[in-house]
């Protein structure tokens, strides 16, 4: 599927921000950390080690190009001043209107209309307890004590004065005393409510539960004469919360009362976390709407994705809205917008896999979502610029403003022997025509092998005919070693909007919808990359290259010597989205891995390919040389890319068991996909282990997996279930496939698990006993993986489930490619040490 058109509409929409709060002075005493977390007091020490400090603090110093670390920010906003960071926040932000509510006491707040030089609209949501309180802190004109009924009156008449000049109400009710309102509270309860609350003193803070619920009660009939909507706090939030109370479940009384039927009310903050009961309410009470801000972007990656996806399994997608839940700082506007974008963008992609939505229906979602939806709810009038009199400023900024100094984009894509290709043209051109009509290129790419820019005979693939390369918009960065350029993968196209069906990406794309549909199941993969570092020194006038070192296994030397290169890697990483879970050195000489963490399979693909190309980019700027090919030095180990698998239902791992209901500490589903794998692994090698010298490196005592057998924790068997820190004892979390290499291409090797899985669910395939020992010590009774690119082809060739699964005429092209590269380096002995240059 080609989402650029989604990825466009998503990226060019500008914002209605439904719910915010006001920025504040750059000397207020309201600490810039609490941009990042709810946290306070003590607890707020530890707010720099969560998921979302991290990635929040590395987008916001991108941002502002300043050093990364809460002290470099800070240094920048001081010296910057407060307008200027305003702008550049609300610029990228991209935000058309802006709803405040300023109900927030922050110390050195500015008021409303000091906002209105950032966005065209800029409009007030009252929030009801904070003028209750404003009204008990006032003295009565005749010296008397405040009454229920002088009480009423007073805040009624207030409340009236200004309905036309507001776009909605707020209460946090939640805060206070909890969801669960009595719509019927009784006079002599709110009296006595009053009279507790007077009796605490000032400043008033409204504590009571049935005066909570008397104000919220005469509120909504207000909002309801006024046609103004209620937004309620509902959720998590700072530790004032007693989260027990936030389930928007307790409304019911309030929604069931047939005199409040016709409000509006807007649910806040995705409800998280209940965020399917608050989806279950917008689909079954007419006057619910939902809104995510906070959650997105306060929440990790996987957070967040999951509460909006919880969101819209039941509400009507035009019930549900937008905010960044912006306050005190300009960043976390900034943070809210870009965080959306990007989530909402990955939540609409994956219901157009899943075949909830079209693309054009995710188009009008994604408009709906953004803006359209707040703009019907709060009545917004852009076109005046505010409800009322307020003029509009143009401020249209095109996506591409805060990279206008790229000049070139890279378009890159992996072949099928597993070489990363890439085409480059100037960002004027791809912003004009390649965004949406993409690269020409020649259908003989996808029979090139290792050896030569070429087509292979067999691969019924030749210089004729074209396809086109389609950017996947959602994987474009900015190159870290190259900040004047950006890279983007790419889909291969027959034309825009058809994929061409020998395209790796779409290959495992479509595996992985067969077993989402089939299975409700997603397979996430992790990889571990194991290279080599190499320097060039020059032997009798000739180039050579040689190990960086000759340390053992997990060397501090080793590492202490290359920890410039190694941080260098993991800070571009960083700004790529790819999270680094450890490095250390290798046993070969000059060897190092780095194991990223798992995610989705197409993205854990796609974070593969840029983790090789960071690699190779940095050791380059080091005078080194970078290469994953699987036997260096044919006396040394080998490299690999062993990838941990795992099975993903509803967001929860269901590959380990659950109430001991396996022998081997994995579910049923994991078994028998497990035992697919396991089965089909022969064929499967000639996708992950691609070349001949692949064939090098799976040898017996190596660990790299020399035999068709599994076992717990052991690192000689091709497939390990595995048991990491956290995991329960027992029970294993994933299964590592050590027979995956660094010159296979990552989707082609993917979906060919995939399908083998698939394979074992659908015939209920079972493991055989686990080999608890080295599996060489049982040679005589284990059968021996292929020793030879030869025997894993014969094994493709007679595997009919992959080629169903995969497609015939893209195995077609593999099996061709394979086959010329058996006999080039048979007939080439040396032929193979080119191969660091390729890999």
């Amino acid at each position: 599927m080609d989402f650029t058109e989604l990825r466009e509409a998503i990226e060019e929409v500008e914002l209605v921000d439904g719910h915010a709060h006001n920025i504040v002075a750059l000397d207020s005493t309201f600490p810039f950390i609490r941009a990042f977390s709810e946290a306070e007091g003590d607890a707020l020490s530890y707010a720099p080690h969560s998921l979302s400090f991290k990635r929040n603090l590395r987008h916001i110093a991108e941002l502002y190009g300043s050093e990364l670390s809460l002290q470099g920010v800070e240094e920048y906003r001081r010296l910057s001043g407060l307008q200027s960071i305003s702008s550049i926040c609300f610029r990228a932000a991209r935000i058309s209107a802006i709803l405040v509510d300023d109900g927030i006491e922050f110390d050195k707040k500015h008021d409303i209309e000091w906002h209105k030089s950032f966005a065209p609209v800029v409009g007030r949501i009252l929030r009801i307890e904070h003028l209750a309180e404003k009204i008990l802190d006032q003295e009565l004109p005749d010296g008397g004590a405040w009454t229920l009924d002088t009480f009423t009156e007073t805040y009624l008449e207030k409340l009236k004065s200004v309905a036309n000049q507001i776009f909605g109400l707020k209460s946090i009710a939640a805060y206070r005393s909890g969801l669960e309102i009595n719509t019927n509270v009784t006079r002599k309860d709110a009296e006595e409510g009053l009279s507790e609350i007077l009796s605490a003193g000032k400043p008033t803070c409204i504590m009571n539960k049935s005066f909570i619920d008397y104000v919220f009660t005469h509120s909504l009939e207000v909002a309801l004469c006024f046609d103004l909507p209620m937004q309620i706090h509902t959720g998590f939030g700072d530790k004032d919360l007693d989260m027990r109370l936030s389930n928007p479940l307790h409304l019911r009384m309030l929604l069931e009362d047939k005199r409040f039927s016709k409000c509006r009310i807007v649910l806040l903050h995705a409800s998280y976390p209940f965020s399917k009961e608050a989806s279950y309410l917008a689909s079954v009470y007419s006057q619910v709407y939902l809104d995510f801000g906070l959650a997105v972007p306060k929440l990790s990656v996987h957070g967040m994705i999951s509460s909006v996806k919880e969101l819209l399994e039941l509400a009507p997608i035009k019930k549900v809205m937008f905010s960044t839940d912006g306050y005190a700082f300009p960043e976390t506007f900034y943070l809210g917008a870009k965080q959306a974008r990007e989530v909402v963008f990955s939540v609409l992609r994956d219901a157009c896999v899943d075949g909830d939505l079209s693309i054009a229906e995710a188009v009008e979602a994604s408009k709906d979502i953004f803006a359209q939806n707040a703009i019907q709810f709060y009545k917004i009038n852009l076109s005046l610029g505010s409800k009322h009199t307020v003029t509009a400023n143009s401020l249209k900024i095109k996506t591409s403003a805060s990279h206008n100094d790229v000049s070139l984009v890279r378009i890159i894509w992996v072949d099928g022997s597993g070489q990363h290709r890439c085409r480059v043209v100037p960002s004027t051109r791809f912003n004009n025509v390649i965004k949406k009509n993409g690269v020409g290129l020649t259908f003989a790419i996808m029979g090139m092998t290792s050896f030569a820019d070429g087509p292979a005979d067999e691969t019924n693939l030749t210089g004729t005919g074209e396809i086109r390369l389609i950017p996947d918009l959602s994987t474009k960065f900015r190159i870290p070693w190259k900040k004047q350029e950006e890279m983007v993968l790419a889909d291969m196209h027959l034309k825009p909007g058809e994929a061409w069906e020998y395209c790796p990406r779409e290959a495992l794309r479509r595996v992985s919808k067969i077993l989402k549909d089939e299975f409700n199941l997603e397979m996430n993969a992790g990889f571990e990359n194991e290279f080599f570092l190499l320097k060039s020194v020059l032997r009798e006038g000739k180039e050579e290259w040689l190990p960086v070192d000759s340390t053992p296994y997990c060397s501090t030397s080793a590492f202490d010597a290359m920890s410039p290169l190694l941080q260098e890697v993991v800070v571009a990483l960083d700004s790529l989205n790819v999270t680094v879970e450890q490095l250390h050195a290798e046993a070969g000489k000059g060897q190092f891995e780095i194991a990223l963490g798992f995610t989705a399979c197409t993205y854990a693909a796609d974070k593969l390919v840029f983790t090789r190309e960071v690699i190779r980019a940095v050791a380059r700027k080091h005078g080194l040389l970078a290469t994953f090919m699987p036997k260096y030095a044919l006396d040394d180990i080998g490299s690999g890319s062993h990838v941990h698998i795992s099975l993903y239902q509803n967001g929860e791992n269901v590959f380990k068991a659950s109430g001991g209901t396996s022998q081997y500490g994995m579910s049923t589903v994991g078994e028998e996909f497990m035992a697919g794998v396991l089965h089909h692994l022969p064929a499967i090698l000639a996708f992950t282990a691609p070349v001949p010298n692949s064939y090098d490196r799976i040898v017996p005592n190596t660990w790299s997996g020399a035999y068709q057998c599994w076992g717990k924790e052991n690192r000689e068997a091709a497939l390990r279930t595995a048991c990491p820190p956290g995991i329960p004892d027992g029970l294993v979390s994933n299964f590592e496939i050590k027979s995956f290499d660094g010159c296979a291409n990552p989707y082609l090797g993917l979906a060919a698990i995939v399908a083998a899985g698939i394979d074992g669910l659908r015939r209920h395939l079972s493991l055989p006993e686990p080999v608890v020992t080295n599996p060489d010590s049982l040679a005589d009774k284990l059968r021996r993986l292929p020793a030879s690119l030869s025997e894993s082809l014969k094994a493709l060739r007679n595997d009919s489930v992959l080629t169903d699964l995969i497609g015939e005429k893209l195995l077609v092209a593999i099996k061709g490619i394979r086959k010329a590269e058996i006999d080039y380096y048979s007939k080439n002995k040396d032929a193979y040490k080119q191969l660091i240059y390729r890999y």
